[in-house]
């Protein structure tokens, strides 16, 4: 207590105030703990340019007051000054009006056991909150309500009614009554696709299993394919052969003769006639040097006509490049033109005419070659269409093969 102050030594809180002499004694100082001296710092160096002027020492700030102690502080009351009357708040304003929602589709059909009955919670109220007593305020007017049209009642489509196999749940107590409408039947099942008919790989030994001392193990039988590789390769190695090697084997190999008469041409028997057939032959052995056999003849008709008929027999790989070079080796001798094809209706045999020039008059030559003979024949007085037949006529009394 202060001198003149008549008042009990009591707080604020009505706490018990010490004395001076009263107070605790301050703790002792601490011994010696062995640690050095701490220095007092250098006095600090002046900068470049610094006055050497001491600037006055600002004297230290006082000491803030010691804090007193939460027990002697005055207390503070948070709500002084704040409107404590009533807590009542203004009304919430009414919710907008919404759409109703659609009625819910009925539920699928279920299979199993009948569920139990569902029953809706009853509505929880809630109580009313308790105002504290205020002051009355007017009434607010309500905004006026927006009109929206009101939602069609929904259709029920026809459908069939379900099996009696698959009962109809009833519809939750909750939901707002609307029209019975019947659940659609359910949908078949898929039917599986179709799979190819998978064949089991033959069954083999168990593993582990030995064979007996001198028996051998049977291999796997495997699946049987159609060859088709080997009929492709039958067909290239035996039916190429066959349609070039039948002509060949046909025609070769092939005899000549000289016959008397060919219809109405009769041989000529003279000498000039002999030695004419008799140069025709060298100069045939001389073209043909691989020709096995060479004949040369000449016929005449009563009316005049001339026909000088040459070849040889042998086989003979190309006949129709075989035909080609003899109309060439002629054409400088009997003045020919150009070669024309004549079709023998032969496979294998090949004709070629032409018509030339030879002792003033003009003549025709052809020439057939097949793969086992050549008949060549210089016609006059007869056009190139007479002469490649004659031709023919002549070839089949003349050259005969081993077929006949």
């Amino acid at each position: 207590m202060f001198p003149g102050d008549e008042r009990p030594a009591v707080g604020p809180q009505g706490t018990r105030m010490f004395s001076p002499d009263e107070l605790p004694a301050e703790p002792p100082a601490p011994r010696w703990s062995g640690s050095a001296a701490v220095p007092p710092p250098k006095p600090r160096k002046r900068a470049w340019g610094e006055s050497a002027e001491i600037p006055p020492v600002p004297a230290p700030p006082p000491a803030p007051p010691p804090e007193q102690p939460a027990e002697h502080r005055t207390p503070v009351d948070p709500w002084a000054g704040a409107d404590t009357g009533g807590w009542d708040l203004p009304p919430p304003p009414p919710p907008s009006p919404t759409l109703p929602y659609p009625a819910a589709p009925p539920p699928r059909p279920y299979s199993g056991p009948p569920a139990p009955p569902v029953h809706s919670a009853p509505p929880v109220h809630s109580a009313p909150p308790v105002h504290s007593p205020a002051p009355p305020e007017p009434p607010r007017p309500a905004p006026p309500r927006a009109a929206y049209p009101a939602a069609p009642p929904p259709s029920a489509y026809p459908v069939s009614p379900p099996p009696a196999a698959y009962p109809v749940s009833p519809p939750p107590a909750s939901r707002a009554p609307g029209p019975a409408r019947p659940a659609p039947p359910p949908p078949p099942p898929p039917a599986p696709p179709r799979q190819r008919r998978a064949t089991a790989p033959p069954a083999g030994p168990p593993p582990g299993q030995q064979a007996p001392r001198g028996y051998a193990p049977r291999p796997a039988r495997k699946r049987r394919r159609w060859p088709w590789y080997l009929l492709l390769m039958l067909a290239c190695c035996c039916g190429c052969p066959a349609y070039y090697g039948v002509p060949m084997a046909s025609q070769y190999p092939a005899e000549a003769s000289l016959p008397a008469e060919v219809a109405d041409l009769r041989l000529r028997d003279d000498n000039t006639s002999k030695a004419t057939a008799k140069q025709l032959e060298a100069d045939v052995r001389k073209a043909h040097w691989l020709a096995e056999k060479t004949f040369a003849g000449v016929y005449a008709t009563p009316a005049g006509k001339r026909v000088t008929v040459f070849g040889g027999t042998g086989f003979r790989f190309t006949p129709e490049s075989d035909a080609e070079d003899e109309i060439t080796r002629l054409t400088g001798q009997y003045s020919l033109g150009e070669a024309q094809v004549v079709d023998t209706g032969v496979r294998g045999r090949h004709q070629r005419c032409a018509v030339g020039r030879a002792d003033g008059q003009d003549v025709v030559v052809c020439t057939s070659v097949d793969h086992g003979s050549i008949a060549t024949a210089v016609f006059t007085r007869l056009s190139l269409d007479d002469s490649a037949t004659l031709l023919g006529t002549l070839r089949e009394q003349m050259v005969t093969t081993n077929q006949k």
